[in-house]
């Protein structure tokens, strides 16, 4: 496999996860037209993070244990759909749990990838 490849299995997992915190954080800017003042505020944003904590944190340890971070990841898919299951259209669904077991799904590829290079 070329560097090229291997460069590309090795990054896309974590943009891609950076970029869904992004996506997150969106979500919690709803907190500023509350009118909940200075302290209010930021402790509202700071509950409206957690999830994004909780994101962050997962890729840290994937990016030093790709296995973990897979199974993380997938863990988080599945506890988010068990847990609003029915709440929501089939579309939070999807674009929530979608990225999630995503960004898994290649953690493990990559992970796969580099423990098969270290046999050869």
């Amino acid at each position: 496999m070329n560097t090229r490849i291997k460069q590309v299995l090795f990054w896309t997992p974590r943009v891609l996860c950076i970029l869904f915190a992004l996506f997150l954080c969106m979500f919690s800017l709803d907190v500023f037209e509350e009118g909940l003042g200075f302290w209010g505020t930021s402790l509202a944003l700071m509950v409206h993070l957690i999830p994004v904590y909780i994101v962050i944190i997962a890729l840290v340890i994937a990016w030093r244990w790709e296995w973990i971070g897979a199974m993380l990841f997938i863990a988080l898919a599945i506890f988010y759909l068990a847990w609003s299951w029915g709440r929501f259209p089939w579309t939070v669904y999807l674009s929530i749990s979608g990225p999630l077991a995503l960004v898994g799904f290649l953690f493990m590829v990559n992970w796969l990838h580099k423990t098969r290079l270290l046999k050869k």
